[in-house]
This record gives structure tokens, sequence and C-alpha cells, in this order.
């Protein structure tokens, strides 16, 4: 290094930094509410959309955020669509803590020593940990807004939800989670992903698919759960009306 200049970071080291930049910025919002375009960044973050250009073309060439052609539900409009940006799976690493491989690990030991039921038995277990927190939260909503709450409720942990009408004619709403911190992992061990699949169920009392996951290789996780048929939730943790998880087999 020559006199004079500074160490520049890697895009990891300044995104798991947690300071403040305008482009830590547009990357966190990214990954806080899916693929966005320039004009709903610019919008977002109180910036213009030439500024937002700049940040983007450089995580871009960091190999952080990617462009990908924006998804239209019903009729097109004139015009060419505007490109979404999302995080790449190396800008999603950089804020992901470091432990995807102990996990692993330990996972695969749980399996060879005890089988593949053990593992789905942990999964379980380790959802039921943390159910209390959630079913707090959802027992303090209106039954329409229970969807919202446990939105608030796991972006609380991490996960950046958000909930949503669902596109076209279902008469229901789509939870997704934008984040998902065990996604390699889970990428190995799909009950993780199906026990909490299970979990919505039993928490909002209701069948719920799931319709995408980001382990199976999506940009979010998505759950379709629907207006009707809820009752008040169960005292427990596991439900088998719930769908498998993973991507909608229809």
């Amino acid at each position: 290094m020559k006199n004079g200049e500074t160490k520049r970071e890697t895009p990891q080291e300044e995104l798991a930094t947690g300071e403040r930049s305008t482009r830590n910025r547009v990357a966190r919002s990214i990954l806080d509410h899916g693929p966005s375009t320039v004009a709903e960044l610019a919008k977002r973050l109180g910036l213009t959309q030439a500024a937002v250009r700049r940040h983007l073309d450089a995580l871009a060439s960091d190999g952080v955020v990617e462009a990908r052609e924006q998804r239209v539900y019903g009729a097109r409009t004139r015009g060419r669509p505007a490109k979404a940006f999302a995080l790449t799976d190396y800008g999603r690493d950089a804020f992901d803590q470091s432990y995807d491989k102990l996990a692993a690990d330990a996972l695969g030991w749980i399996a060879e020593t005890s089988g593949e039921a053990a593992v789905a038995a942990f999964a379980r277990a380790r959802i039921a940990a943390q159910a209390e927190a959630y079913r707090a939260a959802i027992e303090a909503a209106d039954p329409d807004a229970r969807t919202e709450a446990l939105a608030k409720a796991l972006s609380a942990d991490g996960y950046a939800a958000t909930a949503r009408s669902a596109p076209g004619p279902q008469q229901g709403e789509q939870l997704c989670q934008h984040h998902c911190p065990v996604a390699h992992v889970a990428e190995q061990y799909p009950q993780l992903c199906e026990a909490e699949t299970e979990f919505f169920s039993s928490l909002l009392g209701t069948h719920v698919q799931r319709l995408a996951t980001i382990a199976h290789g999506d940009e979010v996780c998505t759950t379709y759960i629907p207006r009707s048929g809820r009752r008040a939730a169960p005292k427990t943790t596991h439900s088998a009306s719930a769908s498998k998880a993973g991507r909608n087999p229809a």
C-alpha cells in the first residue's frame, strides 16, 4: 500500500460494521423490502434517483446487488418495465452472522447419530422456544391484523417481514420474509422451513401454504394465508394442517 492511501473495506466489512453509510442504507432497504426499483429506493430513502443509481452501480460492481426484470402482476402497461435491484447471495451474506457451518455441522451430527426425525424434532423445539413472544403479538392484534402483527414480530427477530394482500382473485394475504438468517442451513435441512410453516399455521389458526423460500433459491420466503376459515390460535406449536415448505407444487 502506498503512502497516503487508506485501506478500502470489502463489501462484507462495510455492510457488517453497522455504519449508516448511504450505500449501506440502500443495501439494507433492499434487504428489508425485497427487490426494488430506483424510484422506490429514492422515495424510501429520501434521495435523488441519480444518487441511488450511483450507489447501485457501486454495489453491483462489488457483487452485492444485481438488476432483474421487475415482476408485473396483471396487465402490463406501455413501455419497458423498470428494473428491480435485488441482493445477491454474496450481498445477503454481508448481513449474516457466520455461524452457518457450525449450525450445519451440528444438525448433521444430530441426523447421523439420531436420525432425520431428530432434526425435525429439534426444528420444532427451536420454534417452540420463540413461541410465546409471537403468540403474545398475535393475541394482542385484531383478527384481521394478525398477519401484519406476525410480520412485525418476525421483523424484530431479523426476518425483515411484510404482509400484503395476495395478488389475483385469491381471498388471502401473503406473509413475505425478505431475509432469512438460517437460509444456508435450511437449504441442507428443510425441516427448519417445515417447522416454521407448521408454526405459522398453528399460530394463525388456519391452513397456510408456503409458496417460496430463500433456501430454495427464491428472492423472498412467501407464505399464503387465507382470510376465511381462521379460528382462535390453539395453544400448541405443531399443526399437521400446514403445507410442506418450499415452492408451490401446483
